[in-house]
């Protein structure tokens, strides 16, 4: 996993890694293709995961184990976009809000995630170079591919929350290409937000008896 793990290119000043930039780009990819529903974005979300794991696994043990957290978030995914997509008039996943209770678990899931997986990044420094921005990150990622999953709105919200802090935590710890990424994500998050939301609106809008399809 050396090659992963050297140098592709100098950008402006910082050194880009092939991990860093292919894992990434394989996770745009999956973003992307969320936001047409394609359940093609699991599998693609999966690999990105794989990329990264393999490039972290053996020396950055707490960020090959986040990367299979999310390998298995995607496989869930998949299993849940393969069960739903009959839901949707198109053969999609149906997309909607979610209710204030599963708003309220999914906060309460990420709050009380973040503080523990912080405490285990403190406990072992070696997991982690920012255990609390970074363990909100991860945490907020994996409840962000949760909400996806679950084909709820509230997906692009999580997103959006993750993206404040992970643009300037990447280029603070040299992953410059995670940092530019994650502004190409805000702008497709922003996209992808507007879609869901209207499709959402569509899918809760009741059909008249007798109205044409």
């Amino acid at each position: 996993m050396n090659t992963l793990n050297s140098e592709a290119f100098v950008l402006f000043g910082q050194h880009i890694l092939w991990s860093d930039m292919v894992g990434n780009l394989f996770g745009l990819a999956a973003l992307a293709l969320g936001w047409r529903r394609s359940i093609w974005t699991w599998p693609v979300q999966f690999l990105a995961g794989l990329i990264l794991f393999g490039a972290f696994f053996g020396h950055l043990t707490g960020s090959a184990g986040k990367q299979a957290v999310v390998m298995l978030v995607a496989l869930y995914g998949w299993w849940q976009w393969q069960r739903g997509k009959e839901q949707g008039e198109d053969g999609h996943i149906a997309v909607r809000f979610a209710t204030w209770r599963e708003r309220a678990a999914m906060a309460a899931a990420a709050a009380a995630g973040t503080v523990a997986v912080a405490l285990l990044f403190k406990a072992y420094p070696t997991l982690s170079w920012d255990p609390w921005p970074d363990a909100y990150i991860f945490v907020g990622t994996v409840v962000a591919m949760y909400a996806q999953a679950r084909g709820m709105v509230e997906f692009w919200f999580a997103w959006l929350l993750v993206d404040v802090v992970g643009v300037p935590l990447n280029f603070a710890n040299g992953y410059a290409f995670s940092g530019f990424v994650y502004v190409i994500y805000g702008a497709l998050v922003l996209w992808g937000l507007r879609d869901w939301w209207l499709r959402s609106r569509q899918t809760a809008r009741p059909t008249l008896e007798g109205a044409p399809a």
